[in-house]
């Protein structure tokens, strides 16, 4: 089997089509297409149906696509290991919820960008569900997500502990009044967000269900929201307490039991820990000094 053509099928089936892959893989279609030929003679299987659209993956495409993907990440991996002199070179990409980067992460780079200079360091902010997914696929190195994370095929470390607040805007004294949420609505960043989630079985445990949401791709459109009066949100107190000082939103506590959530800095336990990627979790259990231990 060869690793080309694996990696081939890889392109092929997750743009759709011959000529999308082609592009992507600077190639001419027919070098596609004999490479996907060449793949299926050795399998024995037919990987694709083709149509006007382009193609979809047969049963047995599909049963080859997670040992597809496996083996280009060990192959990766593979040459990283080999490139790894001790010294944190090269790239590396960290996830992050958009709120420990808003608050957390900035003194953490620094100081990571002092001590490795020979490192490219990307930083991409998403939702838990999507950063989960993005370090199972390899996409990321490493992401800050809420815990807790139970996960076989993941690392954990506990980074940062949080404390959850209600922010409602200044003139609200009961966010928890089932009158006003006839017309309020949940400002929240989009599917797959854990304070959402948190949020929506808060209110479900008080009888409100008549909530509406409201999707946002950043944390200052829902606190500038909040602060108009459109709705309510929950974020860590650390992201919002500068706005309640400024009386422009505010702050509602919870019990510890609803307000306590822990960030944790998780990587693949099988992906080859490179010089970098060590250096980044060393330093970070440097800078947190035990203080998010459990």
């Amino acid at each position: 089997m060869d690793l080309q053509d694996l990696l081939t099928f890889q392109t092929v089936a997750r743009l759709g089509g011959v000529t999308r892959a082609a592009e992507a893989l600077n190639t001419v279609q027919s070098n596609v297409t004999t490479r996907i030929k060449d793949l299926e003679y050795d399998l024995g299987a037919q990987l694709f149906l083709r149509h006007s659209r382009g193609v979809t993956l047969t049963l047995a495409g599909k049963r080859l696509m997670p040992y597809a993907a496996r083996i280009e990440a060990l192959v990766a991996d593979a040459r990283r290991a080999v490139g790894d002199e001790g010294e944190p070179a090269g790239a590396l990409s960290i996830g992050s919820l958009e709120t420990i980067a808003a608050l957390r992460l900035a003194p953490h780079l620094a100081a990571y960008t002092r001590a490795c200079p020979g490192v490219d360091l990307t930083v991409r902010t998403g939702t838990t569900a999507s950063l989960i997914a993005d370090v199972l696929a390899n996409r990321l190195d490493a992401a800050f997500v809420a815990g807790p994370v139970d996960h076989p095929d993941l690392h954990a470390e506990a980074a940062f502990d949080e404390e959850l607040v209600v922010i409602t805007h200044p003139g609200m004294s009961d966010p928890w009044d089932p009158g006003r949420w006839r017309q309020l609505k949940i400002l929240v960043f989009r599917a797959g967000c854990s304070y959402r989630q948190r949020f929506e079985d808060m209110l479900a445990r008080r009888g409100i269900s008549t909530a509406r949401t409201l999707e946002f791709g950043t944390l200052d459109g829902i606190v500038g929201c909040v602060t108009a009066g459109v709705g309510v949100a929950l974020l860590p107190r650390s992201v919002v307490e500068r706005a309640a000082r400024e009386g422009t939103v505010a702050l509602h506590s919870l019990s510890p039991a609803e307000a306590r959530v822990r960030t944790v800095l998780l990587r693949r336990q099988d992906s080859y820990l490179s010089s970098a990627l060590e250096t980044f979790f060393s330093l970070l259990r440097e800078r947190t000094d035990g203080s998010a231990a459990a």
